[in-house]
């Protein structure tokens, strides 16, 4: 029984498990309505991104004033999701959702893929409280 083996076999899992989450998100579309553990109605979908396990960084745009002016009409555009970079970097690897809400005073909040427990032909159903939830910066 050597430990090599049971590295791979941590690593399919998780390639599993991305691939899970990638095909839940799929299933949601914009409007579905969002309900979390507890049975709260959180609000409605704004927008779904699905993952990009080679997302690693998120850069913030600069405004060169050498720049185009698509890339200075880019560069003044909100990016998403609007969270601190370390949070962005981890919601783009694994793919969320931009749930409307008023629930929390910036009016969004972002499920992150792995909060999703089921989807269904109307709503999400999360596996998480609404206030685990990251708010819209």
């Amino acid at each position: 029984m050597g430990l090599g083996g049971g590295g791979a076999g941590n690593r399919a899992g998780m390639e599993q498990q991305g691939i899970d989450q990638r095909a839940i998100v799929s299933r949601v579309t914009t409007g579905m309505r969002v309900v979390d553990s507890a049975g709260i109605d959180v609000g409605t979908v704004d927008l779904v991104q699905r993952g990009d396990p080679n997302a690693v960084t998120v850069q913030a745009p600069s405004a060169d004033p050498g720049s185009s002016l698509d890339e200075l009409i880019e560069s003044a555009a909100t990016e998403e999701p609007d969270v601190p970079a370390d949070l962005a970097a981890r919601l783009l690897r694994t793919g969320y959702l931009k749930v409307s809400t008023e629930l929390v005073p910036t009016g969004a909040v972002y499920v992150p893929a792995d909060r999703i427990a089921t989807v269904t032909d109307q709503e999400v159903l999360l596996n998480a409280l609404t206030t685990d939830l990251p708010s819209e910066s």
